[in-house]
């Protein structure tokens, strides 16, 4: 990107609609302000949402005496520029459930938090004259392109269809998504059913997106997307992508301020609610009935506590923005679980003991709630062995509840076992049980002589682990995809991640070193969040 590109504001109003369009590069700071609603305002006034007209700041241009000379005329006068973005990285995290499932299902609460397990979506911008969209999953072997002129536009821009970035969309359009089949018709004829519903899910889902909220002039691109978090595990893999494709969309379509440090908390919450509203969207095609917990966990980080007392209506979902970071130790088990089956089991269990069973689902809640007033209080410290060992206690409470409505797994089990020899931690089942994931709650200054021996034995008995982090941070962005890592490239502005480096990174740890995450350090330099601690 040019000194000239990356120092250009520009802001065009929408006359008939009252919204404007921000055409700014998210990351460039203006003289310009934010209204709140993430859209910019003139220095001296407020942009009239029905002048029609552009206004454009630039350092390149002055009057002769070193003053900048704002250059105004009507936008019908003159062709809106599309110049190329740079190539951009957004990433959004895997989720637990920490605390309440199966009683969730029951009408009870629950508390999800992020993990530092993520997915990571580049997006490469094409040349002009190439006039096609590229959807490349190498992670799950999905590599399609779309010629962009040739999708449904006319269906999905139709005025009783059209949608816009700012608008909320809470059921799919049947119409729309019978337009997009055809679309999906020839998507990996290759790959076994199974595999192939996989793809035909995610491509459905992203040109659902594309096509509601770009228009046949969107530049060509490509989506490429790696991720560390384990598929099928209960970790909310789906939401990441979905999170991503929104975030990535909407930057491109200019519609996101920020982020940046002095954002103010309210708007950056209105912009991740943003994102999270279309990545809601994302997780209706695929899922149908979603939550939404998953991807909210996944937009804005931290944790949420979640309960849905009637199925007609969406679940009541409670912030909590100060949920602190704990280290954590998160087992996938490799056994394959059946959320549905599980969560039948507990249902069969309540009707044929049903005072028993609501009292185990009551003592679950009081336990959610219980966790939940701890984390807020204001003596909780997250380096503190006295806090971590009451928080551990109610997770061990939880998961002895859980076992007794038969949800648990030898192999959960031995994961415990593993832990108390060792006395690393506080460990419970995460998602449905049956299989999947377990984790546990590090007490601190766990000795790494004490991590390497329980990895050696997990890596004997078939488990995987990864050492990460609970309530960290939602989406984020690296714009442009250059990360400054006090390597020797720094002095030639840093290392870009180009589509080949991304294609060719080996496994999680190459992922993650690529993208500046490896050994711990968290996101380097470059890396920027939407903030949303009150």
């Amino acid at each position: 990107m040019t000194q000239r590109m990356m120092n250009t504001v520009g802001f065009h109003a929408d006359a008939e609609h009252g919204h404007g369009h921000g055409q700014f590069n998210p990351y460039i700071s203006s003289n310009g302000n934010s209204n709140g609603n993430g859209h910019l305002q003139e220095p001296n006034g407020h942009l009239n949402g029905s002048s029609g007209v552009t206004l454009t700041l630039t350092n390149g241009t002055t009057n002769g005496n070193g003053v900048l000379k704002p250059v105004s005329r009507p936008s019908h006068d003159r062709r809106k520029s599309t110049p190329m973005m740079p190539t951009f990285m957004v990433s959004a995290p895997g989720k637990v459930i920490v605390f309440g499932e199966h009683a969730v299902v029951h009408g009870k609460a629950a508390i999800a938090a992020a993990i530092s397990l993520r997915s990571y979506l580049l997006v490469t911008t094409l040349s002009k004259s190439r006039r096609t969209v590229t959807l490349r999953f190498p992670d799950i072997d999905l590599n399609h392109t779309w010629n962009i002129d040739s999708l449904p536009w006319d269906t999905f821009s139709h005025p009783s269809k059209k949608k816009y970035y700012y608008d909320l969309v809470t059921t799919l359009d049947p119409e729309l998504v019978a337009a997009i089949q055809p679309f999906l018709a020839n998507i990996s004829t290759d790959k076994s059913p199974d595999l192939r519903k996989v793809h035909q899910n995610s491509a459905g889902s992203f040109l659902y997106m594309f096509l509601s909220l770009g228009s046949q002039s969107f530049p060509g691109c490509q989506y490429t997307l790696r991720s560390t978090i384990p598929i099928g595990a209960g970790l909310g893999s789906s939401a990441t992508i979905a999170v991503c494709m929104s975030a990535a969309l909407l930057l491109q379509l200019r519609t996101l301020s920020g982020p940046h440090p002095d954002q103010p908390a309210d708007e950056a919450r209105l912009q991740i609610e943003r994102i999270n509203r279309w990545a809601f969207v994302y997780e209706m095609f695929i899922h149908g009935n979603p939550s939404g917990v998953d991807n909210t966990v996944a937009t804005q980080g931290k944790a949420v506590e979640f309960q849905r007392t009637d199925y007609n209506k969406p679940p009541t979902v409670r912030p909590l923005w100060d949920f602190p970071e704990l280290p954590l130790l998160l087992v996938d088990t490799k056994t394959p679980k059946s959320t549905a089956f599980e969560v039948a089991k507990v249902a069969k269990l309540r009707e044929k003991h049903p005072k028993l069973v609501g009292a185990i689902l009551d003592s679950v809640h009081k336990v959610t709630k219980s966790s939940a007033d701890m984390i807020e209080q204001l003596d909780f410290d997250t380096n503190s062995e006295e806090s971590l060992k009451e928080l551990g206690e109610l997770m061990t409470i939880n998961h002895g509840l859980l076992v007794s409505l038969g949800v648990s797994h030898p192999r959960l089990e031995r994961v415990r076992e593993l832990v108390d020899h060792e006395g690393i931690g506080w460990t419970k089942l995460t998602g449905a049980g049956g299989g999947g994931c377990s984790i546990t709650l590090l007490r601190p200054g766990v000795s790494r002589e004490k991590l390497d021996r329980l990895e050696q034995r997990l890596d004997e008995e078939g488990y995987e682990k990864f050492e990460t982090t609970l309530g960290g941070d939602g989406v984020g962005v690296l714009w442009p995809a250059v990360l400054k890592n006090g390597m020797d490239e720094d002095h030639e502005g840093g290392m870009e991640i180009d589509l080949d480096k991304f294609l060719s990174a080996q496994g999680n740890e190459g992922v993650e070193k690529l993208v500046g995450v490896h050994g711990g350090v968290g996101e380097r330099e470059g890396w920027k969040f939407w903030r949303v601690e009150s």
